[in-house]
């Protein structure tokens, strides 16, 4: 029986880009939707038919930070930012809405492929990890309870909504406790080894999870910046 081809979702104004993606997506073996506009882009992305969307910022009807805030909270696949914003202030809070990660433009259609490859097969791991929870599901240290099989996270006992990224990062961490990692590593470990990116995209992930697990995420305690080496966690 052949493989179901992961559907992708491109919500692109810019017609000739969004053919180019479709094109390129098409012969890597995915099957591409395009939606120019904004607010039909969002319906579509809610219905539930896609694996991953390929989001521009600059949209019709409704812009694409909007979407990505509006889309986030209820639905968990990944979401990539096209954007030809190169402002730092705009890529980070593309970001802090919920986009797993962005690209630039220009780019190469060849590296769009390899972001969308890498971020689907992260995900499916991650769900297959959760079908199929290792013998020991939780994590508790007290403060921080995980079940692997629930995909539940608790914050003294205050259950907390991580995406799919913060939620694997945060694994990462406990399972290499102590250990640092740098920036480099941290993306090619969680984000995909075949990926290549910058690596603002950690440092705004790592942000997010600290407003979501630290008491004070100005002076995190458990997510600790080891200046000059990396990040680590400690319980």
């Amino acid at each position: 029986m052949p493989d179901i081809k992961a559907k992708i979702l491109i919500i692109e104004d810019d017609r000739e880009i969004a053919a180019i993606e479709k094109d390129f997506l098409d012969i890597n073996g995915f099957e591409a939707v395009i939606e120019n506009d904004g607010i039909e882009g969002q319906k579509l992305a809610l219905s539930g038919k896609f694996s991953l969307i390929i989001l521009d910022l600059m949209l019709p009807g409704k812009d694409g930070m909007a979407i990505c805030r509006d889309i986030r909270d209820k639905i968990d696949i990944p979401i990539l930012i096209v954007t030809a914003r190169t402002e730092d202030n705009e890529i980070i809070r593309g970001l802090g809405l919920g986009a797993d990660d962005y690209i630039i433009k220009p780019f190469s259609p060849t590296e769009l492929v390899a972001r969308v490859k890498s971020h689907i097969a992260r995900y499916k791991r991650l769900t297959r990890n959760t079908l199929n929870p290792q013998k020991t599901d939780d994590f508790d240290f007290g403060w921080l309870r995980i079940n692997k099989g629930t995909r539940s996270v608790f914050i003294n006992e205050n259950e907390i909504f991580l995406t799919n990224i913060e939620y694997e990062m945060l694994l990462f961490f406990i399972a290499n406790a102590g250990m640092v990692f740098s920036k480099e590593q941290l993306y090619s470990r969680i984000w995909g080894e075949d990926m290549y990116g910058d690596l603002k995209t950690v440092a705004v992930h790592i942000n997010r999870l600290r407003e979501k697990i630290e008491k004070v995420p100005s002076d995190p305690v458990h997510l600790q910046t080891v200046w000059g080496a990396g990040y680590r966690f400690m319980s």
